[in-house]
Formats: structure tokens, C-alpha cells, sequence
């Protein structure tokens, strides 16, 4: 088991910047990939950001994100981070972290509890 406890979202106006955390405890060696993913209201789930617990591949980045967020890693830590910037009101939404093994699919991932992000304009 992996456990994953989000922290850092809240209030910001548009143009803002938030970071958010992703600290994972547990079984943490089996963690191939974290990803954080966002659902607004009235909306599917969708990936923002990821990246490879050993850092061997590039991060994943979102269309809508490309230039604005950065997904960072500290292993000595167990954490990653996502630094949001130039924030928009349609960056509203909860923001998941979930951590999975390399050839598992996201469904089966373990999930954190999610963290607010609003983004007043």
C-alpha cells in the first residue's frame, strides 16, 4: 500500500501562482509514476502532470498546463510537487495526486484525497 496525503491548494486570483504537494508514505519503492490529475465541477477527471519516480523519462504535461505548471520530484523526501503559475479561472477544480507501478494503468492506482484549487478572476 502507498499512501498519498495532498496539501498546498486553495484561494488565488488570476494571474497567481500555488504549489502543491504530494507526500507518499508506505510501500514507496514500488512507485513507478505520480501524476497529478484535476476534476472541476461538472467535468471528467483529466491529467495535468507526470513523472517517473527515477526521473529516467521527460514529464507529461497537459496542453493546457505547457509553460505554466512544472511537476518536480524530491526522492529523499517522497514527494512531488507541482508549482502552478500564471493560474486561470479554468485551473478551478480539485487536484488529485495518484502514484502507480510502471506497467500498471491509472485505474489502479493509489489515489490521495485531493486538495481545492480556486482561481478567482
Amino acid at each position: 500500500q502507498v499512501q498519498l496525503v495532498e496539501s498546498g491548494g486553495g484561494l488565488v486570483q488570476a494571474g497567481g501562482s500555488l504549489r502543491l504537494s504530494c507526500a507518499a508514505s508506505g510501500r514507496t519503492f514500488s512507485i513507478g509514476l505520480v501524476g497529478w490529475f484535476r476534476q472541476a465541477p461538472g467535468k471528467e477527471r483529466e491529467s495535468v502532470a507526470t513523472i517517473t519516480w527515477s526521473g529516467v523519462n521527460p514529464p507529461y504535461y497537459a496542453d493546457s498546463v505547457k509553460g505554466r505548471f512544472t511537476i518536480s520530484r524530491d526522492n529523499a523526501k517522497n514527494t512531488v510537487h507541482l508549482q502552478m503559475n500564471s493560474l486561470k479561472p479554468e485551473d478551478t477544480a480539485i487536484y488529485y495526486c495518484a502514484a502507480r507501478q510502471v506497467l500498471q494503468g491509472w485505474e489502479s492506482a493509489f489515489w490521495g484525497q485531493g486538495t481545492q484549487v480556486t482561481v478567482s478572476s
